[in-house]
């Protein structure tokens, strides 16, 4: 299939050289699609079913088999061998069972080693000899050890994964899951198939995935290149609004109240204050007449615009427009014919021009920002009856800023000017957004992801247990309606497919007090695991633990508060053990990755170290956010986990 792209002749039927470069560029996207993976098969389940797919269920009729791949692949006649994994025919090899067989009489799955076929395994769903059955492989699938980014899981999506993979993509879902669910594979396995399913749409107005950092992005990059689609961007919210440098921090407080909701209505106040009843008319002076436009159809022209509700900037635009058709009324009154070259040589007037500057000035969202921000009066006038006091004084910078480039901007300043720039120009929506991690965002970085799929839709990901910021999320009901998306569907997933049982069971000890309203995950991984408490008395005994660690296949991870990073560190470089960053990909050589536990999140190894659990609660500004930090520490092992500890445990885990 490559080589026959690879061959195409584009010549002769190409109008003209732009037509030609857009042509060469989808030939080689489509050849990139198509590259080989040595370690990826092309099929990995077959079906068989009683009848053909679609036709009357005749009695003798003839059934159909088909393979099921990451993929379509056809032969040399254009046959298909291999079935794309999102087509609908696809659907039974995920949700047929013995209870409802779907018409299939047999489900094979294979098995690979490193690309090489090496097992498989039957089940005759329509047999009612046969009893129903774990699947081994499906099993060995996905206690298979993690090295590397991750990778996809079309071969061992669950029937209620694909639930939500398969939902339409008029409507939002947000998915509830715990550690090990599986929710961001699901969510990028959703935006493969609504790219399969819907591609001429997604196209014209794009995709877009939305991670918490750049470590998390490089560790999922490689998911939907395997399913052979290229085209979807990655971000973080931070990347989305960063129309100024950020070179500040705010403490929890200031950063808590400028993510509010609240500072919306502020903002929205502050953008249209600039407007200013006319007071004076326009006289708009052409050839030897004068055309004069009283000050109170002015204020009625402005009042008009205002209520109409559109974005400050696009009103501004049209408030010449509508000044120069009063002209054009009162030049048809006195009997002249104007068209519309005049009505815009008028728009383009001076006096109008004026008028417009003093009536409707041009707002920069930054400078508005800023004033905000250092003027204590300005802030009063608009946050009255919004903010109190207290609060108000909270946001204020300490000293004032004569500029925007001199500001010491923080991340959540940059979400604050996102909202005061869609006030003024709003903010291009695209087709579907998947955000990851949603948990940890504040209402105003709801607001700017929302503002970016605004006439789409999304998929929302996230685990209220695992919410580590001081604004974290309450509930999803609460998020969804500050994203706009109010009539989302909200799912849960309570199946661990990651975390060992041992593993889970004792970092669930955290829920009650951190998230008393969900459900425990409850593993399905046959292992339970390894899973050991040991206290130590020096860095050099955890780095043993490490040793032990890397002594059983796959990814170790070594996870510990920001603070005791640095002493690890040099901890493992004096006894010799090379180590990673977070995002850094690991290989046979190194397989440790040493992370801080801020960064630890949506991240998986096979084995973890976990280093002074109370230092990773106590890093945080409160107990909860400290609990539910350790919480995502204790569920980043695929297979076994040793916490190391000289100082005592926090006692919600005794």
């Amino acid at each position: 299939m490559r080589e026959d792209v690879e061959a195409l002749d584009i010549s002769d039927v190409t109008a003209n050289w732009v037509n030609a470069q857009i042509l060469e560029r989808q030939i080689d996207e489509r050849i990139k699609a198509l590259a080989d993976l040595s370690d990826t098969p092309l099929f990995f389940g077959r079906l068989d079913f009683l009848h053909a797919p679609g036709a009357e269920r005749a009695e003798g009729a003839d059934g159909e088999r088909f393979y099921v791949g990451r993929r379509h692949v056809h032969d040399g006649e254009g046959d298909p061998m291999v079935i794309d994994w999102r087509a609908p025919v696809s659907q039974s090899f995920y949700r047929a069972s013995k209870k409802d067989p779907m018409d299939i009489a047999l489900r094979r799955r294979f098995g690979y080693t490193g690309g090489d076929l090496t097992a498989y395994e039957d089940e005759h769903l329509s047999d009612p000899a046969e009893a129903a059955r774990t699947s081994k492989l499906l099993q060995q699938e996905i206690e298979r050890p993690r090295v590397g980014p991750m990778r996809d899981i079309v071969a061992t999506i669950q029937p209620e994964q694909d639930e939500i993979v398969r939902s339409g993509l008029g409507g939002t879902v947000c998915v509830q899951g715990g550690p090990g669910t599986g929710k961001t594979a699901v969510g990028l396995h959703r935006v493969a198939y609504l790219l399969y399913a819907h591609r001429e749409r997604l196209a014209r107005t794009g995709t877009l995935v939305i991670g918490p950092n750049k470590s998390f992005l490089r560790y999922i990059e490689q998911v939907l290149p395997a399913l052979g689609e290229l085209t979807v961007r990655q971000a973080t919210v931070d990347d989305l609004v960063a129309h100024v440098e950020v070179r500040g921090t705010d403490d929890a407080a200031a950063a808590v109240i400028k993510g509010d909701a609240r500072m919306a209505e502020v903002l929205r106040r502050a953008v249209y204050a600039h407007v200013t009843p006319p007071t004076e008319p326009v006289v708009v002076v052409r050839g030897s007449r004068r055309w004069r436009i009283p000050a109170y159809e002015l204020e009625e022209t402005v009042r008009e615009l205002l209520a109409r509700d559109i974005r400050y900037g696009a009103a501004r635009e049209a408030l010449p427009q509508r000044i120069a058709h009063a002209v054009l009324v009162q030049m048809e009154r006195s009997g002249e014919a104007p068209d519309d070259r005049v009505q815009d040589a008028v728009a383009r007037n001076s006096a109008v021009k004026a008028a417009v500057k003093t009536v409707w000035p041009a707002v920069d969202p930054a400078k508005l920002v800023l004033r905000l921000l250092s003027d204590a009066d300005f802030l009063a006038v608009h946050a009255e009856g919004v903010l109190d006091a207290d609060e108000q004084k909270t946001i204020l910078w300490a000293k004032p800023v004569r500029s925007v480039k001199a500001a010491k901007w923080s991340a959540a300043d940059a979400v604050l000017i996102d909202e005061a720039t869609d006030l003024v120009e709003r903010t291009h929506s695209l087709a579907h957004v998947v955000l990851d991690e949603a948990q940890d965002l504040s209402p105003m970085q709801y607001r700017a992801v929302g503002r970016r799929c605004s006439t789409g839709s999304a998929t929302v990901l996230g685990d209220l247990a695992q919410g580590t910021t001081p604004w974290a999320t309450r509930s999803w009901e609460e998020a969804l309606r500050h994203l706009g998306k109010p009539a989302a569907v909200i799912e849960e997933l309570t199946a661990g497919f990651r975390v060992p049982t041992d593993v889970i069971t004792y970092a669930s000890r955290l829920l009650p007090h951190i998230a008393p309203g969900l459900t425990p995950v409850a593993s399905v991984r046959e292992s339970p695991g390894s899973f050991e408490v040991r206290a130590v008395g020096s860095d050099a005994e955890v780095v043993a633990a490490v040793r032990d660690a890397l002594r059983e296949e796959g990814s170790v991870g070594l996870i510990a508060s920001d603070a005791r990073v640095a002493a690890l560190a040099g901890a493992l470089s004096a006894a010799g053990v090379g180590y990673l960053g977070p995002g850094e990909e690991t290989t046979a050589e190194t397989r440790l990755t040493l992370v801080p536990a801020s960064l630890a999140k949506g991240l998986e190894y096979d084995y973890v170290v976990l280093d002074e659990p109370r230092a990773v609660v106590d890093a945080e500004p409160d107990e909860r956010t400290g609990l539910r930090r350790l919480y995502v520490a204790l569920t980043r092992a695929v297979s076994g986990l040793t916490v190391t500890h000289a100082a005592p445990l926090p006692e919600q885990l005794l």
